[in-house]
């Protein structure tokens, strides 16, 4: 099982972005800790980072007939990208949206999601852990599928 995990705009900052909101953890540190729970969970993974929205959409279609699933913290993204909402929808892979942050006790703006429209399930305040959520549930999802 295979599964691609997209990480938007300003997460290759971690650690140094509003850590009140994000943490102290780095963007190395969210690639590590994706990396050791998909080894644990026996599921392969490919990370991927982009702060250029045209790039984000790319990749996902390039997952097509790849991955058997998608997780996707799309970060500022969510708010605006029906571009990429059309992709995955194009694609038609499982996904999960993911937030770091509890986006929906944030600003107004933030509770706008596109991707969810098309996810399978969304995680958002759990910090690094909602990613390992992610997985464990597109596992599950794909297994019984």
């Amino acid at each position: 099982m295979k599964i691609l995990v997209i990480n938007g705009p300003n997460l290759n900052l971690l650690g140094l972005r509003e850590p009140k909101i994000y943490g102290s953890r780095t963007y190395a540190d969210l690639c590590s800790f994706i990396e050791d729970s998909c080894k644990e969970l026996g599921v392969e993974c490919e990370l991927y980072q982009s702060n250029h929205e045209g790039d984000i959409v790319d990749k996902i279609q390039q997952a097509y007939g790849v991955f058997d699933g998608l997780v996707i913290n799309p970060a500022a993204y969510t708010h605006t990208s029906v571009a990429i909402l059309d992709a995955i929808k194009a694609v038609s892979i499982p996904t999960v949206e993911v937030h770091i942050s509890d986006v929906d006790s944030r600003e107004k703006f933030r509770k706008i999601s596109y991707v969810s429209y098309v996810a399978k399930k969304k995680i958002a305040g759990l910090g690094f852990e909602g990613y390992k959520c992610a997985v464990e549930f597109l596992k599950e999802y794909l297994e019984n599928k």
